[in-house]
């Protein structure tokens, strides 16, 4: 039975860490691997991201163009009218909340699919097939 205490790494499995800047002898000396002067050779080279030596670096040379509305856009949780038909009477963003399909985004009915039943659809948007398909199944598209 062996001791907690007598446990040891395998055999060539660890290696000592290079102790550089100890002396000409042990091969890593006086300039302990960084070369003569330099920025890189000062005792804390902080050289930012992106530093090309002084000249202009690339992000600021090339020109930076166009629009994003990323921070204003819209998004909606979309439902196809095919999903619809588990439900009977009034559909809103909350029995489909309630359902599991949508989330806390506004919702928007789609047109894929078909629709057999007269449904009330309540949403806050609708494509121009889903309203159409919904109306000619007898049911009315209701928007918030």
């Amino acid at each position: 039975m062996s001791l907690l205490s007598d446990l040891r790494p395998r055999g060539g499995s660890t290696k000592k860490k290079f102790r550089v800047g100890r002396g000409h002898a042990s091969g890593a000396g006086k300039t302990a691997g960084r070369g003569h002067k330099g920025q890189k050779a000062r005792k804390s080279p902080s050289i930012p991201r992106g530093f090309e030596g002084g000249q202009m670096p690339i992000m600021r040379r090339l020109p930076k163009f166009g629009f994003t509305n990323a921070a204003f856009k819209k998004t909606f949780d979309i439902i196809n009218i095919k999903d619809l038909e588990r439900f009977d009477g009034e559909v809103t963003p909350e029995t489909l909340k309630a359902a599991g399909l949508v989330g806390n985004n506004p919702v928007k009915i789609l047109g894929d699919g078909e629709l057999k039943k007269g449904l009330t659809v309540k949403a806050n948007k609708f494509s121009a097939s889903a309203a159409k398909a919904i109306e000619a199944a007898g049911g009315k598209a209701e928007v918030l």
